[in-house]
């Protein structure tokens, strides 16, 4: 598979296709163009039958920051056909077993990561869902699967105060496989995505269809509803406050 954009790339060796989010210079803040290029980069993966198994990663020491608000502002999210949405829906209806590697701060890193099959994460990771400090709300099904997978109380914790959690606690919720040294996350999940691809592709393809079943349509139903909440709140004056005391900092 060729490189998506300079900021993402892409890199197919074997059955294994690597997406890598790559700005290190923005802490990997994701602007449309990035959401756009991550959504065509799943679709080609799942499409293609030489790729059993896709990694998403960042850098050694960023995953990704989250959005880049000020692409953000300028470009908000208009309708199901914007790129964050494409991406959004492009990973979790992913047909292929998708594996995480994260080192270092996860933005909206950390709502994609409960849409990915395995993860692995640095022990000192940092994870944040700050949408309430931001005047927003939960997206990407945050409030029904981190409530699933955490118990009410943790995720009212995490989405309501907006607290910052590590990766040893991430693993310890039932949100990672296993939170390593920051030096062992990247071969940590190339292992496991390369014991996937060793497996036959369509019993693998069909567990994980299996697995997603019962909660797909709940999880398309709440991506929609956290992101007609999402809009209108980003129009909001305490979201206006918020985003304009942030880009002061």
């Amino acid at each position: 598979m060729a490189t998506a954009t300079a900021e993402i790339l892409v890199h197919q060796a074997g059955a294994v296709a690597t997406l890598t989010i790559a700005r290190p210079e923005k802490r990997n803040a994701l602007t449309a163009a990035m959401y756009t290029a991550l959504a065509e980069a799943l679709l080609a993966a799942d499409r293609d039958d030489a790729v059993r198994a896709v990694i998403i990663t960042g850098q050694p020491g960023v995953f990704t920051a989250g959005n880049d608000l000020e692409d953000f502002l300028l470009t908000p999210p208009a309708g199901p056909d914007a790129p964050v949405f494409r991406f959004m829906h492009a990973l979790a209806d992913c047909r292929k077993p998708v594996v995480a590697a994260v080192c270092g701060p996860a933005g909206i890193g950390t709502t994609l990561l409960l849409h990915c099959d395995l993860v692995y994460v640095a022990t000192d990771a940092k994870l944040a869902t700050p949408f309430t400090q931001l005047g927003l709300v939960a997206e990407y099904a945050s409030s029904l699967l981190l409530t699933q997978r955490a118990g009410h109380v943790r995720a009212a914790q995490w989405l309501l105060l907006g607290d910052r959690f590590s990766g040893a606690e991430a693993a310890a919720q039932g949100l990672a496989n296993a939170a390593l040294p920051v030096e062992e996350v990247l071969p940590a999940a190339q292992a496991a995505a390369a014991r996937l691809a060793a497996l036959p592709a369509g019993a693998v393809q069909e567990t994980k269809a299996l697995m997603r079943r019962a909660e797909r349509a709940l999880v398309r139903e709440t991506i929609a509803v956290e992101a007609e909440a999402f809009g209108r709140r980003l129009h909001s004056p305490e979201a206006k406050a918020a985003f304009s005391a942030f880009l002061k900092r």
